[in-house]
């Protein structure tokens, strides 16, 4: 990590366990992945006198919140999965680093981002499940989760954007849309984009898909679209171009 800083001016941290769900098996997945990897980061950059960075964290550091749309300045933040913790365990490294070493930082929070060559997450999940049997889908909970997406492109764009154009010590913003879309219809729109007909939709029952799932979240965008970004995409827009995209790169030709 220390070797890779020379000649850096600003540092992406982007790294991180992409599975929530791999946390309930395997405890210390997030802190070794998550907090203990942003503090090697943190310390190189330390070490080499980079000064900026720009993190990847997660409306799962809002928990189960109960104002929504959240916008950044909620609190208290308790997050409900170990996820989260490291999320948040993190943004507070950063900003002690700054605090102490002088650094500067961007802390987006992201909504759930989606887009092409997506390798996890709901949609892709129920693409390689209809790709196994075109006349079933299982969909963990009772798909009533509804939560923000915004499409990867957006979503690197709207870092870029808000790191050319904030310049505080510290830069909070959710990184999101307006509105959510809930995992019924993202079984919906999966289901209309694959072409496959008559297919039933089972849901194991539950609030929730797995322990630490939130069942809700809607972000408030309002702080980042105030500095003139909009995405392309809204959060079912963003689902629909995914699931069409993925399913052109993993195809259907198991059935």
């Amino acid at each position: 990590v220390i070797n890779a800083m020379e000649g850096i001016d600003i540092v992406f941290h982007l790294a991180a366990n992409p599975d929530i769900r791999l946390g309930t098996s395997v405890t210390d997945t997030d802190l070794k992945q998550g907090t203990v990897a942003t503090y090697n980061v943190l310390e190189a950059m330390r070490i080499k006198g980079v000064k900026k960075i720009a993190f990847s964290s997660s409306s799962v550091v809002y928990g189960e919140a109960d104002v929504m749309p959240t916008p950044e300045d909620y609190g208290p933040l308790f997050p409900i999965s170990l996820y989260g913790a490291s999320k948040l365990g993190s943004e507070a490294l950063i900003t002690s680093w700054v605090g102490t070493f002088e650094l500067q930082a961007w802390i987006f929070r992201f909504a759930n981002i989606v887009g092409a060559r997506g390798t996890h997450g709901v949609i892709f999940d129920f693409i390689h499940k209809l790709r196994a049997d075109s006349t079933r889908l299982e969909v963990l909970g009772n798909g009533l989760q509804e939560k923000s997406y915004m499409e990867v492109v957006d979503c690197a764009a709207a870092m870029i954007h808000l790191t050319e154009t904030a310049n505080e010590p510290v830069n909070c913003f959710n990184l999101g849309t307006h509105d959510t879309c809930s995992v019924r219809r993202i079984a919906e729109i999966v289901i209309e984009e694959t072409g496959f007909e008559n297919v039933s939709i089972e849901y194991t029952g539950g609030d929730r898909g797995w322990a630490g799932d939130v069942p809700k979240t809607m972000l408030d965008p309002t702080l980042l679209y105030d500095t003139g970004f909009t995405p392309n995409y809204n959060s079912e827009e963003a689902i629909r171009h995914t699931a069409s995209t993925l399913i052109q790169e993993i195809g259907l030709d198991e059935n």
